[in-house]
Formats: structure tokens, C-alpha cells, sequence
């Protein structure tokens, strides 16, 4: 039996890791990406972007659909989508079949992420067990981004970019065979698809993305560039309407009604934009202004997110000292003097002092931030909605990247001047781009700010009229 739960478990891990890492695998392959299919700075962004959106935007429809056909089943269709996309990536030979394939890696992500963390309360009902296999995968989950960013800088040296996406079809091949023998099917629950909603936000949020990558390359003026904006702010009010009139929404907007959610959500969106959006400039960087090779550059993030790692078992300690508020402000405070510290890169910057020693000091204060901000996302939901909450989360995870990518590729757009910059005009972008992050930082703290000092001061009123 308990051998049974072991192989349920790894395979759970498996799947969480590999689509984990795909999300980072390809970042410090971009450059010879971009050489091989011949693609710019701003249009690389989509190998990334394409990805994402379809995974952030689709995965409460992919929780939904857990619970409707069954979470087994919709893993293994999920695993078997990704498989499949996997090898095609891999095989991709112009720009627009890698981005198609990859928007399908997404789809597949979002159907089998939430069937992960699903199963794995189901396989692990004692609750001292189901907390270290949580553990497990929660430490996964959080190294799997560091580890993507170092193997795609490996292979991309020393075989092909390609291979980061052929090692994804063994494994999802071994999924398929190890999860009907060890995954336990799930009750199936009526309900419906909120198709709508899905459409209107996934196909809304890729028009506003792809409308700043355009006014990247083309200008504000650009007739694609206004049509696709405006179609993004028609199709995103459209779901908000379809939100509040749908019988079982896909994103219930009462969770909004609370403040602190709010600040956890709105917070993490902008936070994750900023940080994002730098690892994938200052990879840039390292690769083109001071000639690092992939796994060199990939190697240039480890300390950072081995800080961060570190940092998340000290959070709980201090938590219970200064408070989830407090603890939230200090965190974001750090991470913006660190990005600020790295804005300032020029082609002449000392590596340890201007790059590694500021992005020690970002992933300390990226450490402290994400458990305050899933506890504030999660923070006095009613149980009707807890899934669509912890979904929330990750969707605001997932979709602040993006559209902070997005963002900031018209700036880096904007600064740099020609379509083949030299390495000082080229470091002045990057540096231009880095700046934007830390304002992005900026927001979530002064969003997070007065969302949660206005909640405290609406407790404040609420005990002032109540009668002693």
C-alpha cells in the first residue's frame, strides 16, 4: 500500500516538475532561439508569453474540468497534450508553429496542474503524511525554475535547445503508463463550463500582450497595435460582465469584494511581472553584453533562487512574530533595492558587485514575499470558493508575467534604437527594461499598501460604531 502511495507520489512530483520547468527551460535558450528561427528581442518574448497565457488563463477551466470528468482522467489527457506538444516544439522549424505549440503546452499545463495538488489530498489522507507529501511538492515547485533556467543553458551549449522539450516525451510516455495503475479515480461532479469566461480572458489578455509587443516593434500608431488593444479592453470588460451574470463563473468576482485578498492578488500580479520580465532581460544581458554562454547565464541565477528557496522555510518563524502585513511590506521593500541596485547595469558593471550581489538581495526579499501573498489571497474564503481562490493565485502568478513581459518589451523596444544594437546601446535597453521592473515592484507596494490600510480602517469604523 504504502509502496503504492510512494509511485502515485512520484509520479505527481514528475508532472509538477516537468511543467515547472518548461516554464523556465527556454529562457536562456532564447538567444540562440532567436539566431536559429531569426527572431528579435521583443518577438522572442512570445516562446515565453504564448506559454504562459494559455497556462494562467485556462486553469480554473482546467479545475473545473477535474472536477466534472474526473481529475485521473483529465491528468492523463493533460499529460498526453503536453507529451505531444513537447515533441512538436521540438521539431519546430519556423516561429509561428514553435508559438502555436506552445500555446498548447500551455492548454495541457493548465489541464493537469490542478489535478496534481487534487490528487495527491486524496492519495495522502492522514494528515502528518499529506503535510510532508505537500512539502515534497511545494519544494519541487520551487527549485523547478532554477533547475530549468541551468539544464536549458546545458543543453542549449552542449547539444540543442530542442532536447529541453525531446525529454518531456519519455516521461510523459512513463505518466501515461505509471497513472492508471496508481492514481485513484475522483468522484465526478455535475457542473458547468464557464466557456465565456475562459475565451474572453485568455483571448483578451493575448490581444493587450500582443498589442504591447507590437507597439514594441511598430509604434503606438501602428493600426495592429490600437485595433489589438482595444479588442484586449472590449473582450476583458466582456468577461467581467460574463463574471458577474454566469451561474458558476470561472473567477467569482465576490472574491474581490475583500480587500486583503485583493492586495494578495493585485500584489502578486505586479510583483511577479517585475521579477519575471527581469530574468528574462538580464539574460539577455549576460548572454550578449558580457558573452556569457546559456549555461553560464543560467548558472548567473542559482545563488538568487537558492536564496529565495531558503528564505521560505524561515517565513513561517516570522510570520508568527511580526504578521503577514508587516512581513509583506518589508519583503517587497527589499526586493525593490535590490532591483533597483540591478537597473543600474551598464556594459561596464562589475558582475559580483553590480549583478550577483543585487539579486541575492532580490531573491531574499522574493523569499519573504510569496507565502504572506498566498495567505492573504486565501484569507477568509468561504469553502464554496477555496478552489477558485488557490486558482486565483496562480493565475495571478502566471498572467502577471506575462503581461509584465509584455510591457516591458516596449519599453526595451522603445530605448533601444536600432533592430541590431551595439553592446552599449543593447545594455542601456536592458538597463531601461531592469528600471521598469523595479517600478513594477514599486506598484505592488503601494497597491498592497493602501489596500490592506484601508481594510484596517474600515475595522477601525466597524468597532467605533459598535456598542460596548
Amino acid at each position: 500500500m504504502q509502496a503504492s502511495k510512494n509511485v502515485a507520489l512520484i509520479a505527481i512530483i514528475a508532472c509538477q516538475l516537468m511543467i515547472v520547468l518548461d516554464a523556465s527551460i527556454m529562457i536562456t535558450a532564447l538567444p540562440e532561439i532567436g539566431r536559429s528561427l531569426h527572431l528579435s528581442t521583443t518577438i522572442l518574448t512570445w516562446v515565453q508569453n504564448a506559454y504562459i497565457l494559455a497556462f494562467g488563463g485556462l486553469l480554473l477551466l482546467g479545475a473545473r474540468a477535474g472536477d466534472i470528468f474526473g481529475r485521473k482522467q483529465v491528468f492523463m489527457f493533460g499529460i498526453a497534450l503536453f507529451t505531444i506538444a513537447s515533441l512538436l516544439i521540438g521539431l519546430a522549424q519556423s516561429s509561428e508553429f514553435l508559438f502555436i505549440t506552445r500555446a498548447i503546452q500551455g492548454i495541457a499545463a493548465a489541464l493537469a496542474t490542478p489535478a496534481t495538488l487534487a490528487l495527491l489530498s486524496v492519495i495522502f489522507v492522514e494528515s502528518k503524511e499529506r503535510s510532508k507529501a505537500i512539502a515534497l511538492y511545494s519544494a519541487i515547485s520551487g527549485i523547478g525554475g532554477s533547475v530549468g533556467l541551468v539544464l536549458g543553458g546545458i543543453l542549449t551549449d552542449f547539444i540543442s535547445w530542442r532536447v529541453g522539450m525531446f525529454i518531456n516525451v519519455p516521461i510523459g510516455i512513463a505518466l501515461l503508463i505509471v497513472a492508471p495503475r496508481y492514481l485513484p479515480n475522483t468522484e465526478k461532479s455535475a457542473g458547468r463550463f464557464d466557456f465565456i469566461g475562459a475565451l474572453t480572458s485568455v483571448i483578451g489578455m493575448t490581444a493587450l500582450v500582443f498589442g504591447f509587443i507590437r507597439a514594441a516593434d511598430k509604434g503606438w500608431g501602428n493600426q495592429e497595435t490600437i485595433i489589438s488593444l482595444l479588442v484586449g479592453v472590449i473582450l476583458i470588460i466582456g468577461f467581467i460582465i460574463n463574471e458577474s451574470r454566469a451561474k458558476q463563473p470561472i473567477t467569482p468576482l465576490r472574491l474581490f469584494t475583500d480587500k486583503e485578498r485583493t492586495a494578495g492578488y493585485l500584489g502578486r500580479f505586479l510583483f511577479v511581472g517585475g521579477i519575471f520580465s527581469m530574468i528574462y532581460f538580464l539574460s539577455q544581458f549576460l548572454q550578449y553584453v558580457f558573452g556569457f554562454n546559456s549555461f553560464e547565464a543560467g548558472l548567473s541565477f542559482v545563488p538568487m533562487t537558492a536564496v529565495q528557496f531558503c528564505m521560505m522555510y524561515i517565513v513561517p518563524k516570522l510570520l508568527s512574530k511580526f504578521g503577514t502585513s508587516k512581513l509583506l511590506i518589508f519583503g517587497i521593500l527589499i526586493a525593490i533595492i535590490g532591483m533597483g541596485w540591478l537597473s543600474r547595469v551598464t556594459m561596464d558593471t562589475n558582475f559580483y558587485v553590480g549583478i550577483l550581489l543585487p539579486m541575492i538581495i532580490l531573491g531574499v526579499g522574493a523569499g519573504i514575499v510569496f507565502i504572506p501573498f498566498t495567505a492573504l489571497g486565501l484569507t477568509k474564503v468561504e469553502s464554496q470558493d477555496a478552489g477558485a481562490a488557490s486558482g486565483l493565485v496562480n493565475v495571478a502568478h502566471q498572467i502577471g508575467g506575462s503581461v509584465g513581459l509584455a510591457i516591458l518589451a516596449t519599453v526595451f523596444g522603445t530605448t533601444s534604437p536600432s533592430v541590431d544594437p551595439t553592446k552599449q546601446e543593447f545594455a542601456h535597453a536592458i538597463s531601461a527594461s531592469i528600471t521598469g521592473s523595479a517600478i513594477f515592484l514599486t506598484a505592488s507596494l503601494i497597491s498592497v499598501a493602501c489596500l490592506l490600510l484601508a481594510r484596517k480602517r474600515t475595522r477601525g469604523n466597524i468597532q467605533a460604531r459598535t456598542p460596548h
